[in-house]
């Protein structure tokens, strides 16, 4: 499975370099996202990249990653096709997910933000960015792997993998509460995000289903065959539900961004290869 899944991940942090390049003008970002979306899906060559954009982004690893995109179109083109198609499909919806976000907060700052509209917005939010994510591991380890992936049915897998996907960005939105403000973004759906009291309320609850849903990954992770992808698979889960924990035992606030120490990350990967949780 490494190789599709290491080149689509590099793939996704290259279109979430581009929409979220906060020194960048929004319509340069959206147009150099939507023909890096057309390339890879058409099989085109990587787009070139103009200078406004290399030299707005801070990060050099982020800039380099950029500057690299030939190599990972090259990968693209020597991956067996069913696998290069898995690729496609799943950049294709994450990037379809970036632009909508890129849409959805072209208009806001701190003074401005906008929240999601409802519930099935922000659901439909963390599928497309996520959950999408789960369902590819899924379709790649049967692919790859066959029998040799999991014990459990694929409708059944699928499933859980699309929940895991969403409850793993869920606990991202939660911890970057304050961060999304501060930019003017509020993924909770509330009629007013200055409404600090209905901000918090609305919080605890998606605390709650992101603990449902990020169990999923427990459950997806106990089905596996090899020990080594079932650690790969669960330690996502394990650190996801540290931070839930420490989001519920933190006093609520909307300036504290919560972040599992180092120690906590090793202690979780020893669990993890120990088959414990």
């Amino acid at each position: 499975m490494r190789g599709a899944a290491s080149l689509a991940y590099l793939l996704a942090r290259t279109s979430d370099t581009l929409a979220d390049t906060p020194g960048a003008r929004l319509d340069l970002r959206r147009d150099c996202l939507q023909r890096f979306g057309h390339a890879i899906a058409d099989s085109q060559a990587p787009p070139r990249w103009p200078i406004a954009l290399i030299n707005a982004i801070a990060d050099p690893q982020e800039r380099r990653l950029l500057e690299g995109v030939d190599g990972l179109f090259l990968w693209l083109g020597h991956l067996p096709e069913c696998e290069a198609d898995l690729v496609r499909e799943v950049l294709s919806i994450i990037i379809r997910g970036q632009e909508s976000d890129l849409e959805r907060f072209a208009e806001t700052d701190p003074e401005r933000p906008a929240a999601l509209a409802d519930d099935a917005a922000l659901e439909d939010y963390t599928c497309c960015v996520a959950g999408c994510v789960g369902a590819f591991w899924t379709q790649l380890g049967f692919l790859t792997l066959k029998d040799r992936f999991s014990r459990a049915p694929a409708n059944i897998l699928l499933e859980r993998g699309i929940t895991y996907g969403k409850g793993l960005q869920l606990v991202n939105i939660l911890r970057d509460l304050s961060v999304d403000l501060a930019n003017g973004r509020c993924y909770l759906p509330v009629a007013d995000p200055h409404d600090t009291p209905r901000l918090l309320e609305a919080r605890d609850h998606w605390l709650e289903q992101a603990w449902e849903w990020v169990g999923a990954g427990f459950d997806y992770a106990d089905t596996l065959v090899a020990r080594r992808l079932r650690v790969a698979t669960v330690l996502p889960a394990m650190l996801a539900r540290e931070t839930l924990t420490r989001l519920r035992g933190s006093v609520p606030d909307l300036q504290t961004r919560i972040k599992v120490p180092r120690s906590r990350v090793y202690l979780a990967l020893a669990r993890a290869s120990l088959g414990l949780r």
